[in-house]
């Protein structure tokens, strides 16, 4: 039997799978109702959001730029298509996706796999995200097409 401290935690790391699981799943079920835009920027137009003042200023991409237009297109399975829209926006929501089965994971299990990835926390992985963020942004002006 499991003192109380033990299932405590337990149950901890079941809510904070339950709750990883929650958030990757509602933004990868919006990005899958979202039509992409076949400019490769814009889609977030359709939850409401206003159009980019930073393009509408300079017709320049901002560094987030076509990041919901590949959620959508990695969303509903075309993953060639994301990765030619925003090569960091496929990288995040396939992060999504690996979020999701972890949450699931843990909530089912109570297993400490949220706290192994929470490990990979460290200077040269959030540096090496941070490469892949501004290259995203790199090849979004190389490929810009106003």
């Amino acid at each position: 039997m499991k003192s109380g401290e033990e299932l405590l935690s337990a149950r901890g790391r079941r809510a904070a799978g339950l709750a990883l699981l929650a958030g990757c799943l509602g933004v990868l079920s919006v990005a899958s109702l979202l039509q992409a835009s076949p400019d490769g920027h814009g889609t977030h137009t359709q939850m409401g959001l206003p159009a980019c003042s930073w393009v509408q200023l300079w017709n320049f991409p901002c560094p987030t730029c076509g990041m919901t237009t590949a959620f959508a297109h990695a969303a509903q399975g075309r993953l060639l298509t994301a990765l030619g829209t925003q090569p960091a926006g496929l990288f995040v929501a396939l992060s999504l996706g690996v979020g999701f089965w972890a949450g699931l994971h843990a909530l089912l299990t109570g297993t400490r796999v949220l706290e192994a990835g929470l490990g990979l926390l460290r200077p040269r992985v959030i540096a090496a995200g941070l490469l892949l963020f501004l290259g995203g942004w790199v090849y979004k002006m190389i490929t810009w097409n106003g």
